[in-house]
């Protein structure tokens, strides 16, 4: 092999590796309840303060990596989470999924749909809408405020305390009807009883006139990684009627969290 060739080798070899080494780092973000600081990056990855320090600098300039305000911990950017959904949105476990979801709502005859948190809204990865005519048109990728909905809250209620202070602090919480929540104590006493009961009631408080009962999928951790939601207007579906839906959600999303492939 010529000078020039073993050059071209080693420089591959040393991209390679720099690839590696920032693959590592965001796998440790992406895979931590909370926002994580530099030195427990390098702990968990072993790699030396330089390297960790200008892998995080690249990663947060791209949009990668978010430094939280005044702090020096890192959680998902924009541009992570949104690679995330988009992977989950073409997975090949979706067909499994999508005939989970069709089976529910043959049994609670109601629109039914699969959420994951993405930033400080929450997206549907899937939705099958029950036969009734009125319909409303929230299709796979939509987005929805994660404080405004069933399932966005649940997810809140299950993240850590800095990352929720950090989600509800950082955008306006903006009312979409009167039975909105946007104070943040209103919203804590909210989330201290979706813990206690283990699902989340949106009560009209995105849309006026629709109610909508939402339980978690866990992974093989036991972690809150998607929620499976059941909504209809309050004509037919009224709080109380939903929570009588319980162990029919609750199976269902058992059985997606053994779909899951992350």
């Amino acid at each position: 092999m010529s000078v020039e060739h073993e050059e071209e080798h080693k420089e591959g070899r040393e991209a390679g590796s720099a690839a590696l080494r920032s693959l590592t780092v965001m796998e440790f973000v992406a895979n931590s309840e909370r926002s994580v600081s530099l030195t427990e990056i390098m702990q968990a990855g072993g790699l030396p303060k330089p390297t960790v320090f200008r892998i995080l600098t690249t990663l947060e300039e791209a949009g990668i990596l978010l430094r939280e305000p005044d702090a020096k911990r890192y959680v998902p950017g924009e541009r992570l989470t949104n690679l995330a959904a988009n992977v989950l949105l073409h997975s090949p476990h979706r067909s499994a999924r999508r005939a989970i979801l069709e089976e529910l709502v043959e049994k609670v005859g109601e629109t039914c749909n699969l959420t994951i948190p993405n930033g400080h809204h929450v997206m549907y990865l899937d939705r099958v809408e029950s036969s009734w005519p009125l319909r409303i048109n929230l299709h796979a990728g939509s987005k929805v405020p994660l404080y405004a909905s069933a399932s966005g809250k649940l997810f809140l209620a299950h993240s850590a305390k800095r990352m929720r202070d950090r989600l509800l602090t950082s955008a306006p919480l903006i009312a979409h009807t009167k039975n909105t929540l946007t104070s943040l104590r209103q919203l804590e006493l909210e989330f201290t009883k979706v813990r206690r009961g283990g699902y989340a009631i949106d009560n009209e408080e995105y849309l006026a006139g629709i109610c909508c009962l939402a339980v978690p999928v866990l992974n093989d951790q036991e972690r809150v990684v998607a929620a499976i939601a059941v909504h209809g207007p309050v004509s037919r579906m009224s709080e109380a009627q939903a929570i009588e839906f319980l162990p029919t959600l609750k199976e269902a999303a058992e059985q997606i969290g053994q779909t899951l492939d992350w």
